[in-house]
């Protein structure tokens, strides 16, 4: 009796934890998923804010031109200044809400159809006026009777947008990952899919961890770049490359279990551009790697699924980045073809493994004290051998060498 009260109590302790765990989890999530629309949601406010000032310096400058002592060229060149730094577009009409024409010198980042007729654009340019007034109020120009002359038409520049849908974008993929890995694995055994969930859920944030610290590293430096056009147009740039990256993760999830199609392609190409999307993003992981390459001269060609084999390669290089625990090391991706295999190395600067370690990496599950290697290693496996028909073996690994991986694929 007194045995049965203590597993009971324990029960109910671990029911209880299991319990509180998840609304912790829960709360915490949905935090920083509020965090991060507020934190938007300033970042678009104070772009806003900058584009109206720039219009409205804009504006005052171009009120001098009613100064019959004003040099006309001065004006211009000071107009042509301001022109360089502003991504809003605008356009100008006479009093009764008529645009003016000649239509693209009165109107600044829009893009008429070159092969519009002149009543085509002009019907063109009255749908943006109809457009922007419905969404902000012109801007009136009076001469100083108080007649009215002009109206200035404006809107938000393209980038804002895209700010603005990067929350409800996230929120969306890691929705999508939660559904496909719940129907996934929903129909196996409860041991399996307790082990397989745990190395799902390390594998999901394995995979997101990326392109998400890489997207709060963007945010971040929009946010001190409010006077930098070049630099909010890169930071966007490689803001849209993370949301294309968890794109493709949520294809990746749904291939799984079902047959995928290998096309031929040159595996060099396939490493270059995923060693290049790393190369910026893995000092935002807190290390500071450097990706070397060594190939054949001649092109590698074999017939592979580039979603599902990118992210062996990815998997491979993030692990091997976790391994390494010195201030720098290296990943050196070597590829070159011998009869009918391409081989492909993959070898870290890291800490290394234990022989008992080696023989365990590949399991579903399989983790480490620290940080673990999840599921990803696992899945790299399989989609090499299962579906590519090739192998993935460790080389060589021992405790403060480093580890190497090996790929062997047949050649197309």
């Amino acid at each position: 009796m007194i045995k049965a009260g203590k597993r009971e109590k324990q029960f109910n302790t671990s029911y209880q934890f299991k319990i509180w765990s998840r609304i912790i989890f829960g709360v915490l999530s949905l935090g920083l998923i509020i965090g991060v629309i507020i934190f938007t949601q300033n970042l678009v406010d104070e772009l806003l804010e900058r584009e109206k000032n720039l219009l409205g310096l804009y504006l005052e400058i171009y009120e001098q031109l009613l100064d019959p002592e004003t040099d006309p060229n001065q004006v211009y060149f000071m107009l042509e200044e301001i022109e360089q730094n502003m991504t809003l577009p605008f356009l100008m009409t006479d009093a009764q809400d008529q645009p003016i024409y000649p239509f693209g010198d009165f109107s600044k980042n829009i893009t008429i159809p070159s092969d519009y007729s002149i009543e085509e654009q002009r019907s063109f340019m009255k749908e943006l006026v109809a457009e922007f007034g419905s969404t902000y109020e012109p801007i009136e120009f009076r001469d100083e009777s108080g007649k009215l002359l002009n109206k200035f038409y404006y809107s938000h520049s393209p980038y804002i947008d895209k700010i603005s849908y990067f929350p409800i974008v996230a929120i969306l993929i890691i929705s999508f990952l939660i559904v496909i890995g719940f129907f996934t694995f929903s129909n196996f055994k409860n041991n399996e899919e307790q082990k397989v969930w745990v190395g799902m859920s390390k594998e999901a944030a394995h995979q997101l961890g990326t392109p998400l610290s890489s997207l709060l590293a963007w945010i971040e430096i929009l946010k001190y770049s409010i006077d930098d056009p070049a630099q909010i147009q890169e930071a966007l740039s490689e803001m849209q490359k993370d949301i294309n990256r968890l794109n493709t993760i949520a294809t990746r999830f749904s291939k799984i279990g079902s047959e995928p199609e290998l096309k031929k392609e040159n595996i060099k190409e396939l490493i270059e551009t995923t060693a290049y999307y790393f190369d910026k993003r893995l000092p935002h992981l807190g290390r500071k790697v450097s990706i070397i390459r060594k190939y054949d001269e001649k092109p590698l060609y074999t017939k592979i699924n580039i979603e599902l084999f990118s992210w062996v390669f990815e998997n491979l290089i993030k692990n091997a980045a976790e391994a390494i625990e010195a201030k720098q090391g290296t990943i050196t991706f070597s590829a070159y073809r011998n009869n009918n295999k391409i081989f492909i190395v993959v070898k870290d600067t890291g800490k290394g493994m234990s022989a008992n370690m080696r023989k365990q990496v590949f399991s579903p599950g399989f983790t480490t004290k620290k940080r673990g290697w999840g599921l990803g290693l696992s899945l790299a496996k399989r989609i090499v051998e299962q579906y590519h028909s090739g192998k993935l073996t460790i080389r060589e690994s021992a405790p403060g060498v480093g580890t190497s991986f090996l790929i062997e694929l047949p050649a197309a």
